[in-house]
């Protein structure tokens, strides 16, 4: 038979890399709840339908990038390609725009998108989410933006760039667009890529966020969004910078971000690293005033953000696993199931460690408790267990001495819940 390998863009997740993931999760529950933030799970799959009125048709994700298929109904199915759009329909669904005040979500999860596989990108990635629904209020921007920042700080990031933009709103943007279409049709059309070309009628905007070097030279002069917002509009951007600088958080204006996703409006941001490459951003988001509206619920405000966890960890390296409290190892084949009892005893006192399945030669034994890194390594034989003994040795030292059974857990130096 033939070895069966993994799909091109998917990617095996072994510790160190493993317990990294585990580490963001974990540090990302306990930052996003010091906020008031909920753990929400949503599906993997949902209707297609739900992405192309969210994300939008002109853009590249919904046009190439998803992984969209018909079900055994005829029923066409999409696998999630970010997760603010299912986090939504859940809010929507579920009827929690009911309750009083804003609704604070976190999610996490794997997202996928087919396109060519790079360092930090994956078909198959994960990302972790926060969706802050109900209210407009500039304060929750800046909280958002501040509740990212503290868990990349908190991560132990360093070199990190803010960088933020104000999209406008509905009142005020096609204005903008109006002057960016007038500003493309007197460009060398032929120079622009075949995307562009098309956005420059459809969705003029997405021509600022086009990769293609050609086409970034091309707009390098065209029209400013913050010179066509509106009142309502400028006064918002300016009560978000205003935290900001009260917060002393550092952030760069970028009249070009305008992310890669349709719903945003007003306040989008991104934070940047130097250290990974062209594909620098590491975490965005921005606000989605007519989103949850726009998908058939009730027309409520909301703002988020999305982390790349594979990204994230190419800035973070090696997570320190910690080393097992104990290794036990056995002597005599008589000793297993006594042996295996015993570390039974210490898991449920709140030790971690192994345990040998099979008596080995006791050189044998100590290489392991070497390759595991284990501070104390415990051995029994027929001998130890017929006296109800066993033998600690200071893996440190070298220093071993013989004790009773049930003095085991002081002789590991602290006694667990």
């Amino acid at each position: 038979m033939s070895k069966i390998q993994k799909i091109k863009g998917f990617s095996d997740l072994f510790s160190p890399e493993s317990a990294v993931h585990t580490h963001m999760e974990n540090l990302a529950r306990e930052v996003f709840a010091t906020y008031g933030c909920q753990e929400v799970r949503v599906p993997i799959l949902e209707k297609t339908e739900l992405f192309a009125r969210s994300i939008g048709e002109e853009t590249d994700v919904v046009q190439k990038e998803m992984y969209t298929f018909a079900d055994r109904k005829g029923r066409s199915l999409t696998m999630r390609p970010e997760a603010t759009a299912g986090v939504l329909r859940a809010f929507i669904e579920s009827g929690m725009y009911a309750s009083e005040g804003s609704t604070k979500l976190f999610a996490c999860g794997p997202m996928f998108r087919y396109e060519r596989p790079q360092k930090g990108r994956l078909r198959q990635f994960h990302q972790l989410d926060v969706e802050v629904l109900g209210t407009d209020a500039p304060q929750a921007d800046a909280e958002v933006v501040l509740m990212l920042w503290t868990f990349l700080t908190k991560l132990g990031l360093k070199n990190l760039a803010l960088e933020l933009n104000s999209l406008g709103c509905p009142e005020c943007r096609p204005v903008f667009h109006q002057r960016l279409r007038d500003f493309l049709a007197g460009v060398d059309q032929s120079a622009l890529c075949e995307d562009c070309r098309r956005r420059a009628e459809t969705n003029p905007l997405r021509v600022l966020d086009c990769k293609v070097p050609t086409c970034k030279e091309l707009v390098a002069g065209a029209p400013s969004i913050a010179d066509s917002l509106c009142p309502g509009c400028a006064e918002h951007f300016a009560q978000v910078r205003e935290i900001l600088d009260s917060a002393k958080l550092p952030y760069h204006l970028n009249d070009r971000l305008v992310r890669g996703l349709d719903y945003y409006q007003r306040t989008t941001f991104e934070v940047v690293s130097g250290e990974i490459g062209s594909q620098s951003a590491v975490a965005g988001g921005g606000r989605y005033d007519g989103l949850i509206k726009q998908l058939g619920g009730p027309d409520l405000p909301g703002i988020g953000f999305a982390c790349g966890m594979e990204r994230l960890a190419l800035l973070y390296g090696e997570a320190q696993t910690p080393a097992p409290d104990f290794y036990l190892a056995v002597l005599d084949s008589r000793a297993l199931n006594t042996a295996l009892l015993l570390a039974q005893r210490l898991r449920e006192r709140g030790f971690a460690g192994e345990v040998s399945f099979e008596a080995r030669s006791i050189k044998a034994q100590m290489r392991q408790a070497n390759k595991l890194g284990v501070k104390t390594c415990l051995i029994l034989g027929q001998d130890e267990m017929d006296k109800g003994q066993i033998v600690v040795k200071d893996m440190a030292t070298g220093v071993q001495k013989t004790i009773g059974q049930d003095d085991l857990e002081q002789a590991l130096g602290f006694r667990k819940p």
